[in-house]
């Protein structure tokens, strides 16, 4: 899996330096292969406006790239999540339902087919309705471009657009951040969540009509998540940013923005307000969804909505004193505990270590008093980089040769690290048995 990236990217790399790529004929080979790996990570971040600076044939080149990245890292995810659906638990619903884990793997074909046919049809969607707006704005030929690239990046979750200024054009519009938004969170919900609401209304009933199966738990978890997280960030925004960034407009448009900027932070990249005006209050609870991220199986980054739930109810029942991790009436299987853990851990230790090495690489001749605001930033475009998001308060533009290769690390060990980190820790029978005397020391 990660060689199949690597190769895409260094691919992507080569071609992006190609004659005709670009409207001044030419990129250096490290801005071409961070321009790569964000399209392939799916992630946004660019030292190069997309819009200007590339031809259409590089700006096609680009969305091949974004429909393959997510396509990819969709497909591998759901494979390795119902995989590990698979594994002996106290509950099969800690992960999927039985039937539901067991069947797609049988027939492998069946289910990336139907991963393939729900990314085609859910872009005609999205294209569709950003067309009905651009037709009356651009010539037919632009528009249907214009709509599909963004089309593929929204639900790709990868946040690259063709606007100079992002959609801060489009802030107020409802059409352009309604099909925005659905494009986010459908790429971003996971194709395990969405196949199980599928078959949940449409195939999961009997002959009186009721329900046969409930949730699993892995789709609560999704969607309970992912609903907490989208009102949490709106909420904060609209309080926080009411006086500043929002001050004068509509309450109807501060409502709107404010959604929209919940949702796209957590993995998707676009925007519709300049963050770099955004209070630091703001950015730093930004950067907790960022870290967040989407959900498993899904087109999005980060640790996984998931992951920050099933952390939460370790926290919870340590505070309380159990034994057990449970949420919802069902106890989380030690293994995805131990997954759990570890994927927050090594997550929060990659930033720290990535975020040192900017702050080192990209100071040198910067004060210390000047440079005590720019922390913040430089964690911003880390945690963007880390979460695939493509947020950027106007750092990675600027970063010398050895700071883009640090955000290019963040965006694949980002994009693949947690997941492959999640799938591969088992428990050993050896490490299973062995065991030390024991000696108590003193916490807190």
């Amino acid at each position: 899996m990660i060689a199949s990236f690597v190769l895409l990217i260094l691919v992507g790399s080569v071609v992006l330096v190609m004659p005709g790529m670009t409207t001044n004929g030419r990129i250096s080979y490290i801005d071409a292969l961070f321009t790569s790996t964000s399209a392939v990570c799916v992630t946004g971040l660019v030292v190069k406006d997309t819009g200007a600076d590339f031809t259409r044939l590089g700006q096609w080149v680009l969305l091949a790239l974004i429909q393959l990245g997510g396509l990819g890292i969709m497909t591998v995810s759901t494979i390795f999540l119902l995989m590990l659906g698979k594994q002996p638990s106290l509950s099969q619903d800690t992960v999927l339902q039985g039937s539901f884990t067991h069947s797609p793997m049988k027939n492998l074909h069946t289910l990336i087919l139907s991963i393939v046919v729900l990314t085609l049809v859910v872009e005609f969607v999205g294209t569709a309705c950003y067309f009905l707006y651009w037709v009356h704005e651009f010539p037919v030929n632009e528009a249907i471009f214009l709509s599909l690239f963004h089309a593929v990046s929204a639900f790709c979750n990868a946040g690259f657009c063709l606007f100079p200024d992002g959609f801060t054009r489009y802030q107020g519009h409802v059409l352009i951040n309604l099909n925005t938004i659905f494009l986010i969170v459908i790429g971003g919900m996971g194709f395990v969540v969405l196949l199980e609401l599928y078959e949940r209304y449409s195939q999961n009933r009997g002959k009186d009509g009721r329900l046969r199966k409930p949730f699993s738990l892995h789709a609560k978890l999704t969607l309970l998540a992912t609903l907490i997280l989208i009102v949490a960030g709106a909420v904060f925004f609209f309080i926080v940013e009411y006086n500043d960034i929002l001050r004068g407009m509509k309450l109807s448009d501060r409502i709107l923005i404010s959604v929209f900027q919940s949702i796209t932070a957590r993995t998707a990249g676009f925007n519709t307000v300049d963050f770099s005006l955004l209070s630091n209050s703001t950015l730093f609870f930004f950067i907790i969804l960022m870290f967040i991220g989407a959900s498993p199986g899904s087109c999005g980054g980060g640790i996984k909505t998931t992951t920050a739930a099933v952390f939460f109810a370790i926290v919870r029942s340590r505070l309380r004193g159990e034994m057990h991790t449970m949420i919802m009436n069902r106890t989380i299987p030690k293994e995805a505990v131990a997954r759990t853990v570890s994927v927050v851990i090594s997550s929060g230790l990659v930033i720290t270590v990535m975020v040192v090495i900017l702050l080192v690489t990209q100071l040198g001749g910067t004060s210390h008093v000047e440079s005590r605001g720019m922390f913040l930033e430089y964690l911003f475009e880390a945690v963007s980089a880390f979460g695939t998001v493509g947020l950027s308060m106007g750092k990675t533009s600027g970063l010398n040769p050895l700071g883009k290769l640090v955000i290019i690390v963040l965006m694949f060990v980002g994009r693949l690290g947690p997941l492959t980190l999640a799938f591969s820790i088992r428990p050993r029978e050896l490490a299973l048995q062995l065991k030390y005397s024991e000696e108590n020391v003193m916490i807190g």
